[in-house]
Order: structure tokens, then C-alpha cells, then sequence
């Protein structure tokens, strides 16, 4: 039936790019024919694999990283979903995590002259991946064609763009940091930008390496908030000039990192549907967002 079916769709063009990767396993390509495919914004098509929307080149990392990667007790991940946060959150672990060999003071810290996605590396596009690219609309103008935005919201309240769906990644971290606090620590955007400090105390400790009542009071909580903090590091040559994966400009990891700005590119009718959407997905579970920030 494999072979079967193989044959049919390359007939007829279906999984074409993912047939011609010569960077894809033959065991991925094979996968790739057999799952349910949409048309992608990252790439012509996306796949659903274990519930989950993504790229070909994504599904192949997210394989082999269950096949090698071994967890140690003082391992450290970052998960997040893209436009989260996620640079401002990686620099404040890695700050955080690192602060006694680079002191927040010290004029030659790490962040300084490095993106914080150098010092925290993708595990999807960098560590198993070993891609040397990236793809979005602003980024490699002309890979691609641009979605528009009507076409790109309606998939996204479908569950059907890349790392969607939203509320099933959303959810599975939630349930987790309920049923194991020790391991998940669960973070909210909105929480972390209006009370950074106790938050950033929050992941110290949760981190196993909380402040001194000393660090408190020389200020190292507030020299790593302002190293990490998005008007200093969107300043920082690195991230204005800077190139990530060969392709990759760094200022496009910076956009406003303001709270509630999406309501100013959807209409009022779209943006009762999210927040409908979004209310009903995570209804029951105790989670819930301020869809109107």
C-alpha cells in the first residue's frame, strides 16, 4: 500500500518538494507521503505529524531528535511558540542561568555581541536540523509567496499553520506544569512584561539557582532585566546587523514587544472570532489569555 500510494501522489506532484530534498532522509520521505498535507506559509506544504502541523525539514528533526537526544537532570529547554516572546525569553535564562561566569555587569557578556538564539540554539532548526536557512514572508522576500492575512488567520482558527494547533501546544505544557511544577514552569507574555522582576525570581528558582538576598541588593536582578530587555538588546549591533542561520537578518526577531498590539491588524469581527476560538479550545482546563489587552 506504501508503494502504492507513493507512486500516486508523485504522479500527480503531491509531495514533490519533499520527494526532491536531497537533505531528508528516505525514511522522512516516505513518512511525508502518508500524512495529511496543507499548503504551508514556511514551505509550499505542511504536514500533520502526532498532531502537529509542520514543515518536511521540521518533522525530520522532531524524529531524529526522539531517536538521540537523552535528558539530563540539568538540561534546560526553552519552549515557546514563534512571536512569544521567545528572544527576550531565551536571553533572560541564559542570563540568568549563566549570571556567575557572565556577571550582567561584565562589558564583554555573551549577549552583547551574540543573538540570544546563538547562545540558546533551535533544537528544530539548528540542532537537528542543521538547516542553514529560515523562511518567512519578511525575511527571504520572493522564496515564497506572501499569505495574506485573512487567508493566514482563517488557518490559524483552524489549527492549521505550522506548530498548530495552538490551544493542543498550549494545553500540553499547561497540563504538564500542573502535574509536574518541578519540571514545567508555565509563563504568560503579558505576565512577564508587567512584573519582570518577580517573574525573572520565578524562573531563578524554579531553575534551582535563586538570587542571593547579596545579588537582590547589589542589583543583579535589575542589571539582567536591563541586559535582556527588548529596547536594549533591538539596539545591540548584533541585532540590527546581525545574521542568524546564513540567511536569517536578527532584527526581524525584534517586531514591538508591546502587549495586546494585534488588535490593531484585525477587524472587529476578527477579533471576536479568535477570541471566541481560543475560549472555547481551552475551555475546562483553567487557562485562559486577555484576548482583549
Amino acid at each position: 500500500m506504501a508503494a502504492t500510494k507513493f507512486e500516486k501522489i508523485q504522479s500527480n506532484g503531491v509531495g514533490e518538494e519533499a520527494i526532491e530534498d536531497d537533505k531528508l532522509s528516505q525514511e522522512t520521505k516516505e513518512l511525508i507521503l502518508s500524512l495529511p498535507r496543507e499548503k504551508g506559509w514556511v514551505s509550499p506544504y505542511i504536514y500533520l505529524f502526532e498532531g502537529f502541523w509542520g514543515q518536511p525539514k521540521i518533522i525530520q528533526a522532531i524524529i531524529t531528535f526522539q531517536k538521540h537526544f537523552q535528558a539530563n537532570d540539568s538540561d534546560v529547554l526553552v519552549a515557546t511558540l514563534p512571536k512569544s516572546g521567545t528572544t527576550w525569553l531565551k536571553a533572560l535564562t541564559f542570563a540568568t542561568v549563566n549570571r556567575h561566569h557572565f556577571s550582567p555587569f561584565n562589558k564583554n557578556h555573551p549577549l552583547l555581541t551574540f543573538s540570544p538564539h546563538d547562545m540558546v540554539p533551535f533544537f528544530e532548526y539548528i540542532v537537528y536540523a542543521k538547516q542553514d536557512k529560515l523562511f518567512v514572508n519578511k525575511i527571504k522576500p520572493g522564496s515564497l509567496p506572501t499569505m495574506a492575512l485573512d487567508e493566514a488567520f482563517e488557518k490559524f482558527c483552524n489549527g492549521v499553520i505550522e506548530f498548530s494547533p495552538f490551544w493542543t501546544n498550549i494545553l500540553g505544557y499547561w497540563k504538564e506544569s500542573i502535574e509536574r511544577p518541578n519540571k514545567v514552569l508555565f509563563l504568560m507574555y503579558e505576565d512577564l512584561k508587567e512584573d519582570v522582576k518577580f517573574h525573572l525570581k520565578r524562573v531563578a528558582e524554579f531553575l534551582d539557582c535563586p538570587f542571593t538576598l547579596e545579588e537582590e541588593s547589589s542589583g543583579v536582578i535589575e542589571n539582567i532585566i536591563k541586559l535582556c530587555s527588548f529596547e536594549y538588546l533591538k539596539e545591540l549591533e548584533v541585532n540590527k546587523f546581525g545574521i542568524f542561520a546564513k540567511n536569517f537578518q536578527n532584527k526581524f526577531f525584534f517586531r514591538k514587544g508591546e502587549i495586546g498590539d494585534w488588535v490593531n491588524y484585525l477587524s472587529s469581527s476578527m477579533a471576536e472570532k479568535l477570541t471566541k476560538v481560543i475560549e472555547d479550545k481551552l475551555s475546562g482546563s483553567g487557562l485562559s489569555f486577555r484576548m482583549n489587552s
